[in-house]
């Protein structure tokens, strides 16, 4: 186990090793299973916060998580449950295919001069115009939208649930992400708005960090179709994230009017 003074070393190099990773926290959700052999089985989902994936230190909201079942209805979750580290819900997969569980946030970020002085608002779109008065100046806002995917299957897979939103960026699936198996490449595409994200870097990170001591990240840019290949190394479960635009390295960089992320939790399979 890593002591208090050993562990902020370790996980300065890892983020300056990896500058498209850095993140303070990540969120993630995590199933239990993501392939039942029969309809009818039940998996629990967590969710948390944390410096490194699927570790668990502060609960992450699950109160607005929608789940589609194999038929594109929307299924509520069970058991919904908050702690100290983590949130849980348990879900029945009672059809046969593929279900889509997801998270999906917007939130508005502005600073804004009022008498001389720097302020700064952080929430929901409907309270900007309540929060900043009138007289403010030099009003900058920017918006956001995250979106948390997980995909989990009973007896076999479909497709209905995998097409895109076209809103904020999206996972397309050309291998279906519940057929993922060790030593196979899964291929996959990029979208920003429903549109192909040509060009852009990202990673994927597998779980176990805490007992590796290093992150073994994947890096990956997507091709001028916005499609991507990824050749698993071993089993477990993968956090997929990538985020539009690029963060930048440089001091004070312009203001940006959108930022928008996307993750996804993978479980990769042996033969």
């Amino acid at each position: 186990m890593l002591s208090k003074f050993k562990k902020p070393v370790l996980l300065a190099l890892l983020v300056g090793a990896l500058p498209f990773s850095a993140h303070a926290h990540r969120n993630w959700i995590l199933p239990s299973s993501t392939v039942l052999d029969d309809k009818g089985g039940w998996l629990t989902v967590d969710a948390s916060l944390a410096e490194d994936v699927f570790d668990m230190e502060r609960p992450q909201k699950v109160d607005d998580v929608v789940i589609y079942g194999p038929d594109g209805e929307k299924v509520a979750p069970e058991n919904v449950f908050t702690g100290k580290v983590r949130s849980s819900f348990d879900l029945q997969l009672s059809k046969v295919g593929t279900y889509r569980i997801s998270i999906v946030r917007e939130s508005v970020m502005a600073s804004y001069k009022l008498n001389g002085e720097t302020k700064r608002f952080r929430g929901e779109e409907k309270d900007m115009a309540k929060q900043i008065p009138a007289e403010a100046t030099d009003v900058v806002v920017t918006r956001a939208y995250a979106r948390q995917d997980i995909f989990a299957t009973a007896e076999k897979p479909s497709t209905t649930v995998l097409k895109p939103t076209g809103v904020g960026i999206e996972l397309e699936a050309i291998t279906h992400p519940n057929e993922l198996y060790v030593g196979e490449t899964a291929k996959f595409r990029l979208l920003l708005d429903g549109k192909p994200l040509a060009g852009h870097l990202f990673g994927i990170i597998p779980g176990g960090v805490r007992y590796r001591g290093v992150l073994n990240e994947i890096p990956v840019t997507t091709d001028a179709k916005g499609e991507f290949s990824v050749k698993w190394p071993a089993g477990g479960m993968y956090w997929l994230n990538a985020s539009y635009p690029a963060r930048s390295a440089t001091p004070n960089p312009a203001p940006v009017t959108r930022r928008v992320s996307y993750s996804a939790t993978l479980e990769v399979l042996p033969q």
